[in-house]
C-alpha cells in the first residue's frame, strides 16, 4: 500500500470517528490523528482536510480560497429546497460566504452600525443581565448553565442590540437550532433526506418572513435608537444595503452570533469547573476573565471547524486540493498544534501567549468579536464571583449533534447557598 493510499484510508477512518456521536464529548483525540497525518486529501469526500496552526492561518488569508461555500452545496443539491412563495432574502448569501468585491462592500456598511462603541454602551446592560439570570438561577438547588445562562443571554443581548420585541424572542430558539445543522461542515447536501431539507428550510422561511415584518416596520416609523434602524440608514459613498441583503444580514446576527457565543459561555463554564484552581482565580480577580475567554477560545473553541473551496489548484504540503474541491480546516485541530501553543492540551488561561482562530483571520474575522468577548467575559466573572461551591452534576455533560458548532446541550451544575 503506498503512503498517498494509507493516509487516505487513515483520513476516512478519522472522518468517521468525528461523525460518531460518541466522539462529540471529546474529540480531540480524533483531532491529533488528524495532525499527525499532516494535510490529507480524501476522495469520499471531495476535500482536503487540514490541521496545522501555520496552515489554517494562511489558507484563511489565502485568495485561491473561495468563501462562498454556498455556491459548491447548491451544486449538489438536486432541487431547489424553498417552497413557492418564500421571501427572496432566503435565497440572498450571508456576507460571511461571500468574497470580494460583494463580501468587502457589505461588511464595510454593516461595520458602520456594529461598532466598538455600540457593544461598550452594551456593557452596563449586560452586567445586569447577567446578574438578573444568576440570581434566578440560583434560586434552584441545581441548575442548568444552558438554559439559565449561556442561551438566555446572547438571544436577549442580540434581540436587544436590534430592537426586536422582548416576546419574540422564544421563537429563535427553534429557528436557530434547525438553521445550524446547516454550518456542520462535513454535511453533503446531496445525502439530505427530503423530511431535514424541509425543516431547515421551513426554518429558514419562517425566520426570513418575521424578519422582512420588522424590516417593513422599521422602514414605516420614526427612526429607532437600534441596530436595524442603523443598518436602514447604513450608506458610504452613495451605497447602501438592498432590502435582502438587510434581511440577510439581520438573520446572520441573529443566527451565528447567537449560538456560538452559547457555546462559549457553556464551555468555559465546564472547563472552569473541571479546573477548580483557574475558578478560584477568577473568582478572587474578576480581571483574569479576559484571559479566561481567550483561553477557552483556544481550548475549547464555539466554532470548530470552518471550510472554502478552491478556486484552482491549490498544494498544502504534499497534498493537493484541486479546483473545485473543498478545503476543511479544522481550527479547533489547529488550536492544540505545539508548534502554536505549547503544552496545547492543558487549560491555562494564563498563557504568555494565546494563538487562536476562533473568530476566523483575514478579511473574514468576525465582526461579533467584540460583542461575544464582553458577553462571555462578563458572565464567567459573574458565575465565578455569584455561585457558590458550584460542581458539576454529569461529566461529561450531554452534547448536541453538531460537530461545528459543538456544544453541551445541558450542563447541570449544584451549588451551595447562595451569597451575596
Amino acid at each position: 500500500m503506498s503512503m498517498a493510499t494509507h493516509s487516505e484510508t487513515s483520513g476516512l477512518d478519522l472522518v468517521g470517528k468525528l461523525l460518531d456521536p460518541a466522539s462529540r464529548a471529546d474529540p480531540y483525540p480524533v483531532y491529533a490523528g488528524f495532525r499527525a497525518l499532516g494535510p490529507v486529501w480524501i476522495d469520499e469526500i471531495s476535500a482536503l482536510v487540514v490541521t496545522g496552526y501555520r496552515d489554517c492561518e494562511t489558507l484563511l488569508r489565502d485568495p485561491r480560497l473561495s468563501a462562498e461555500r454556498w455556491r459548491h452545496f447548491d451544486e449538489a443539491r438536486e432541487s431547489d429546497p424553498y417552497p413557492a412563495g418564500a421571501p427572496s432574502s432566503v435565497r440572498q448569501p450571508w456576507f460571511l460566504s461571500m468574497d470580494p468585491p460583494d463580501h468587502t462592500r457589505l461588511r464595510r456598511l454593516v461595520s458602520r452600525a456594529f461598532t466598538a462603541r455600540t457593544v461598550a454602551r452594551l456593557e452596563p446592560y449586560v452586567t445586569r443581565l447577567v446578574g438578573d439570570l444568576l440570581d434566578r438561577a440560583c434560586e434552584r438547588d441545581t441548575f442548568d448553565v444552558v438554559s439559565g445562562l449561556a442561551y438566555s443571554l446572547p438571544v436577549t443581548v442580540i434581540c436587544h442590540l436590534l430592537g426586536v420585541p422582548a416576546a419574540d424572542e422564544r421563537l429563535f430558539h427553534g429557528w436557530s437550532a434547525q438553521l445550524t445543522r446547516q454550518l456542520d461542515g462535513f454535511s453533503n447536501p446531496a445525502d439530505e433526506t427530503p423530511k431535514e431539507a424541509e425543516q431547515w428550510a421551513g426554518g429558514m422561511v419562517e425566520l426570513h418572513r418575521y424578519v422582512n415584518e420588522l424590516v417593513a416596520d422599521r422602514r414605516g416609523s420614526p427612526r429607532r435608537d437600534d441596530l436595524i434602524s442603523e443598518l436602514l440608514a447604513a450608506e458610504d459613498g452613495g451605497d447602501v444595503l438592498s432590502h435582502d441583503e438587510l434581511v440577510s444580514t439581520i438573520v446572520l446576527l441573529l443566527v451565528a452570533g447567537h449560538e456560538t457565543t452559547v457555546n462559549l459561555i457553556a464551555n468555559g463554564v465546564l472547563a472552569l469547573l473541571r479546573h477548580p484552581g483557574h475558578l478560584a482565580a477568577l473568582r478572587a480577580d474578576p480581571g483574569l476573565a479576559p484571559a479566561v475567554v481567550e483561553e477557552i477560545l483556544r481550548y475549547d473553541p464555539p466554532v470548530q471547524l470552518t471550510a472554502r473551496v478552491a478556486r484552482e489548484d491549490v498544494h498544502v504540503g504534499a497534498a493537493k486540493v484541486p479546483a473545485g474541491g473543498l478545503v476543511i480546516l479544522l481550527l479547533a485541530a489547529a488550536h492544540r498544534d505545539p508548534e502554536a501553543n505549547p503544552d496545547p492540551d492543558r487549560f491555562d488561561p494564563g498563557r504568555a501567549q494565546v494563538r487562536h482562530l476562533g473568530f476566523s483571520a483575514g478579511a473574514h474575522f468576525c465582526l461579533g468579536a467584540p460583542l461575544a468577548r464582553l458577553e462571555g467575559r462578563v458572565a464567567l466573572a459573574a458565575f465565578a464571583g455569584r455561585v457558590q461551591e458550584p460542581r458539576l452534576v454529569a461529566d461529561p455533560p450531554p452534547y448536541r449533534e453538531h460537530i461545528n458548532l459543538r456544544g453541551v446541550s445541558e450542563l447541570l451544575v449544584g451549588h451551595g447557598p447562595r451569597g451575596r
